[in-house]
């Protein structure tokens, strides 16, 4: 089987080249989107005799909890009421149920975990207006993240919202990758089905 797959390598690769080339032909079409990334330091305020292990545990299933709010509708309408200067129509112009899954797509949130960092990034279709963007969410986490996790935590922004060089949606390196092992896919398949029903030897 390795003799057949190694006979036919050059078809094998010319289609995993071939999508590969089809699947950046289509990226290029759709909308491109800039990230931009911030840093929030979450402090957990422990009684006294807390050891800094446990503190530091707690921060994180402060953040991880944050994490999951920042997709909600209540975190969302405060990010909205931010003085920031971000586009904010590509959510209102749309149906409740639609804006939720945009909003969901445009902002996210990550721990960095024995840190006690959390990370928020935020995706726009312009450097300038992703990093109000990132701007505004920062804000909304800093001063109103505590109505989610009460007085016993606070957060601080310590690092400002960093913009990506290029656009970071779509990814054409993984897309173009995962094309070409689709396309080396397909062929193998279809060199092993072709092979297992001797049509090779009729100059296929």
């Amino acid at each position: 089987m390795l003799n057949l797959f190694l006979k036919h390598i050059k078809l094998i690769l010319t289609w995993g080249v071939l999508v590969a080339v089809a699947v950046l032909v289509v990226t290029l079409f759709l909308p491109k989107y800039y990230s931009a990334t911030s840093q929030v330091l979450i402090i957990s305020r422990g009684s006294a005799g807390v050891d800094p292990y446990t503190q530091a545990k707690s921060a994180e299933r402060v953040g991880e909890n944050l994490a999951q709010v920042v997709g909600t509708t209540d975190f969302y309408q405060k990010v909205m009421d931010s003085s920031f200067g971000f586009n904010k129509e590509r959510w209102t112009k749309l149906s409740e149920r639609d804006a939720r899954k945009q909003w969901k797509q445009d902002v996210g949130a990550t721990m960095v975990y024995n840190t006690g960092l959390m990370n928020l990034t935020v995706y726009s279709t312009s450097q300038a207006d992703a990093l109000a963007f990132s701007g505004a969410v920062t804000e909304a986490m800093v001063s109103r993240g505590w109505e989610y996790v009460g007085g016993d935590v606070a957060l601080k922004a310590v690092n400002s919202p960093l913009v990506s060089r290029l656009p970071a949606r779509p990814n054409y390196i993984l897309d173009i990758a995962l094309g070409f092992l689709a396309g080396i896919a397909f062929a193998s398949y279809w060199v092993w089905r072709a092979g297992r029903h001797t049509l090779f030897g009729r100059g296929i």
